[in-house]
């Protein structure tokens, strides 16, 4: 793919930093896309992708403004103790519609995937996320999505996609790569009676903020079951992150999301991110700008502490423990890795005969172990088998 004729680069001179950086600061440790000398995309391990692309944001948001922001912050922030290549492409070229733009940005990160790098992507509206969907789509892999929002985004059948209304077009796509989607803090009087009742019925995990901010430890096995992972910045509590028109008095505290983007990096089986709706002409001080440069750099953080212990072929790297609960099909195997201490439950795939054709994996926690140990099955098994099993 010949990046240089769909970005426009960018460069520390013009994001115009007003302090000088010292070579310990991120501006020295990220190569930028030069078109004149490209190098293959392959070389890296990350690649940012600021896409200035507001027409279709909630509520007419200046989102198209927020990638230069985002990067004034991040790259004035210290290196990590660890290596990482990544490059920041720049800003991708918008099309003539926001359509086009969708299409471009969902080839530029197929082609990043197959070359097994993970694209880090500014926004702009949270409508993106469709885009980063159908690169998945377009290189015929299955996905779970992750996401973090206040809202269901879930639209109407017929309306035209919007940042607050594009799942139902991840949901209607044909053919259907779509395996499972996690609502990481919705907020109940944010959304209807009716999509709270339909995201059941598909049998879609969501998780409400307060139950999350109860013991934010249990994000991680939802985050961890994740291909891509996006993040409207409205989850995050207006008094954190005032730059966008649609946040709440209530939501994650910076601290929080903070801790939910690192178990994003960590996770073994995420190779996508992106972070949208955010508004610099609303934000106070540089705050949210600041937020989201430390959610990123808390990802790659997370990033460099990958342990790829989601691999059964070798039993002996994980303690295993059979379960009997009642009103399960058979006992309930857990695992656990002697290495990092987290947790997986298997799902059964029951074929027409009710025998047992394939075994998913699913990410849990020790909380689900302890469940099943009192004779109670977790709704996020329960899901995920009638989800498998439908």
């Amino acid at each position: 793919m010949n990046y240089s004729l769909l970005f426009h680069p960018v460069s520390l001179e013009s994001l115009d930093l007003q302090e000088p950086l010292s070579s310990q600061q991120l501006a020295s440790s990220v190569l930028f896309f030069n078109p004149d000398a490209p190098v293959s995309i392959g070389e890296a391990q990350m690649a940012i992708v600021g896409v200035p692309e507001s027409r279709n944001s909630y509520r007419n948001a200046s989102t198209s403004l927020a990638p230069d922001e985002i990067r004034r912050q991040f790259y004035q922030l210290y290196r990590w103790q660890g290596n990482v290549r990544i490059i920041d492409m720049g800003n991708l070229i918008v099309g003539k519609t926001a359509e086009d733009t969708y299409e471009v940005l969902s080839d530029v990160i197929a082609d990043m995937l197959e070359n097994n790098v993970i694209p880090i992507i500014l926004g702009g509206g949270n409508d993106l996320a469709f885009a980063n969907y159908r690169a998945y789509e377009k290189i015929e892999r299955v996905v779970n999505v992750v996401s973090v929002d206040a809202r269901f985004d879930l639209g109407a059948e017929n309306q035209p996609i919007r940042s607050d209304a594009y799942l139902n077009k991840m949901v209607l796509q044909q053919p259907n790569f779509l395996l499972n989607y996690a609502n990481v803090g919705y907020q109940t009087y944010m959304n209807s009676q009716e999509s709270i009742k339909l995201m059941d019925e598909l049998f879609f995990e969501t998780y409400r903020v307060g139950t999350m901010r109860r013991d934010i430890e249990e994000v991680e096995p939802i985050v961890r079951n994740a291909d891509m992972m996006s993040v409207d910045i409205s989850a995050v509590r207006r008094p954190d992150a005032p730059g966008c028109p649609h946040s709440s008095s209530n939501g994650f505290y910076g601290e929080e999301i903070c801790q939910i983007s690192k178990y994003a990096g960590v996770s073994d089986k995420l190779t996508s991110f992106g972070i949208y709706e955010y508004d610099p002409t609303m934000d106070y001080g540089n705050q949210t700008s600041q937020l989201i440069a430390h959610i990123l750099w808390y990802f790659v953080e997370g990033f460099l502490h990958r342990q790829q212990d989601d691999q059964f072929k070798n039993r002996l790297n994980y303690k295993q423990y059979s379960i009997a609960v009642s009103g399960a099909l058979d006992e309930l195997v857990f695992y656990c890795s002697r290495k990092t201490g987290r947790w997986w439950v298997v799902v059964p795939i029951v074929s027409k005969e009710n025998n047992i054709e394939q075994k998913y994996y699913l990410p849990c926690s020790k909380h689900d172990y302890e469940m099943a140990c009192d004779d109670r099955i977790s709704e996020r098994w329960w899901k995920a088998y009638n989800k498998l099993n439908h």
